[in-house]
């Protein structure tokens, strides 16, 4: 599925205003998402639906409409940037630890154990059995638990997993390793072997896009645990090979096609 208008324009955000105290001029943000295909209607009602959301901010200057970034906005592509450069996709310098969460809430409260559960499956959980969810590395669960208003339901630990464990099984109960893989395959098959850039920057925005999108909700599972040829080892290669190259021609154009003004709220 292609990344969404919203998404290809965070990533737009992410790479030329960022940390730059500039706004972008709506017009180059049409520019620029016309180049993948997304029309100046979509882009429009886009830009209008991310201030609602309290993403972007207008700028006025003259006759023409800038965006600048929230604090929100930018908090939110520091964390994509994180997640993609210093976390990344291969956790191959596991440490053994694992998060462990029990919870018991009453049988009516279905709204909070859906809740709950969504939030830790985003946080990197899984379910191992019952009220019992497993993540690894040290997570820190009781502030999801803590927000949900469940302190009194939930109790965290950090623990290791004795040598008569078998850990492998026990990753493949808590997980979907099928589902986690087929993200990596699918974008491997977009990306492995692909041409040179006909337009580095429509190719950077899609990559990165697709790429944040195939790692958002991944568990970051310890590789040694997991099945030999883990794709996610070959897709991140892939990823960094096609970013570094695509950089320097997408900032070229980017400075050609980019109208920005001052930010007068950061500067």
């Amino acid at each position: 599925m292609p990344p969404k208008p919203s998404t290809l324009l965070l990533m737009l955000l992410g790479d030329f205003v960022l940390d730059r105290d500039v706004c972008v001029f709506s017009g180059s943000a049409i520019d620029v998402l016309g180049r993948l295909g997304v029309s100046s209607h979509a882009t429009r009602s886009t830009l209008a639906r991310m201030v609602n959301r309290g993403l972007l901010r207008r700028q006025r200057h003259g006759r023409k409409m800038y965006f600048g970034l929230t604090d929100r906005a930018a908090a939110i592509l520091h964390d994509g940037r994180s997640r993609i450069w210093e976390t990344g996709a291969v956790n191959d310098d596991w440490d053994g630890t694992w998060t462990l969460l029990c919870f018991s809430l009453p049988e009516s409260w279905q709204r909070q154990r859906h809740d709950l559960r969504s939030q830790l499956a985003w946080s990197g959980f899984g379910p191992l059995q019952g009220g019992l969810w497993i993540a690894p590395g040290v997570v820190p669960a009781q502030a999801i638990v803590t927000g949900l208003g469940l302190s009194a339901h939930a109790r965290v630990f950090h623990a290791r997993a004795d040598e008569l464990t078998d850990v492998d099984a026990m990753v493949r109960d808590a997980y979907d390793l099928d589902e986690l893989a087929g993200r990596y395959q699918g974008f491997l098959a977009r990306w492995e072997g692909a041409s040179p850039f006909g337009d580095p920057l429509a190719a950077r925005l899609s990559l990165v896009a697709e790429w944040l999108g195939a790692i958002r909700r991944d568990p970051r599972l310890p590789v040694s645990h997991l099945p030999p040829d883990w794709p996610a080892v070959r897709a991140q290669r892939v990823f960094r090979d096609l970013e570094a190259a695509s950089l320097q021609p997408a900032r070229t154009l980017a400075a050609s096609l980019l109208d920005l003004k001052p930010d007068e709220v950061r500067t």
